[in-house]
C-alpha cells in the first residue's frame, strides 16, 4: 500500500450517478484507517447514530465536513477521527489520497488512507457514532464480495455498491470508495 501510493499510482474513480448535478457540493474529507493488527490488517468503520440529519445509521468512515480552520483535507480527516472515536494523529501515517467521491446527499468527499498502529483506546462521541467495528481488510478487498445493487430515486434507477459483512451493511459512499482502494492497490496505473 505504501509502494502504490510512493509511486504515485492513480485509482480510477468510482463514478455513481449524477445525483448532484446543478448542486453546490460541500467539501468534506473521510479517514480510510487501515488498523495494522498482528493477525491481519482491519480497516476501522463506523455506524452512525440514528438520529443524524446526514447518513443516518449508515456505516461510514470517520469524517466529516471541512472546516475553514482546516489546513487540507488531510487536517480534516485527522481532526474528524479524533473527534468522532478519539483515533489521535499521533497514531496514523497518512498514506495519501484516493480520488474525490461525489455523494447524491451534495457532499464532494476526499478519502484520505491512512495505517494505524494499534493499540486502539477509542473513545467514541455518542451523539455521531453508535459503534465501530474492523472487518478485515481482505474482506473488504475481496472483489468477490463487491455487491452492486439498484435503488429508485426520483423516478430513475440507480446503482450502488454493497459489500454486507456479519449483519453489518456497508454501502453507497462508504462501499464505493472501498471499490476504488481496491482498484487502486490491483490495477495498472491509469495515469495515461
Amino acid at each position: 500500500m505504501r509502494r502504490r501510493f510512493s509511486e504515485g499510482f492513480v485509482a480510477p474513480p468510482v463514478i455513481e450517478p449524477p445525483f448532484t448535478e446543478g448542486k453546490d457540493l460541500t467539501p468534506a474529507a473521510v479517514l480510510v484507517p487501515v488498523i495494522m493488527r498482528e493477525s491481519g490488517a482491519t480497516m476501522l468503520l463506523t455506524q452512525r447514530t440514528a438520529h443524524l440529519r446526514d447518513h443516518a445509521g449508515q456505516v461510514s468512515f470517520p469524517g466529516g465536513r471541512c472546516e475553514e480552520s482546516d489546513a487540507s483535507a488531510e487536517a480534516t480527516a485527522l481532526r474528524e477521527a479524533e473527534e468522532e472515536v478519539g483515533l489521535p494523529a499521533s497514531q496514523i501515517e497518512i498514506l495519501g489520497r484516493l480520488p474525490e467521491y461525489r455523494t447524491g446527499t451534495g457532499f464532494v468527499i476526499t478519502p484520505v488512507v491512512g495505517l494505524v498502529t494499534p493499540p486502539l483506546n477509542l473513545r467514541l462521541d455518542d451523539f455521531e457514532v453508535a459503534e465501530v467495528f474492523e472487518p478485515p481488510l481482505e474482506f473488504l478487498l475481496d472483489s468477490a464480495n463487491h455487491q452492486r445493487h439498484t435503488i429508485e430515486v426520483r423516478g430513475a434507477l440507480h446503482e450502488y455498491w454493497a459489500m454486507p459483512w456479519h449483519g453489518y451493511y456497508i454501502w453507497g459512499a462508504t462501499a464505493g470508495m472501498l471499490v476504488t482502494l481496491h482498484r487502486f492497490l490491483f490495477h495498472e496505473d491509469v495515469t495515461a
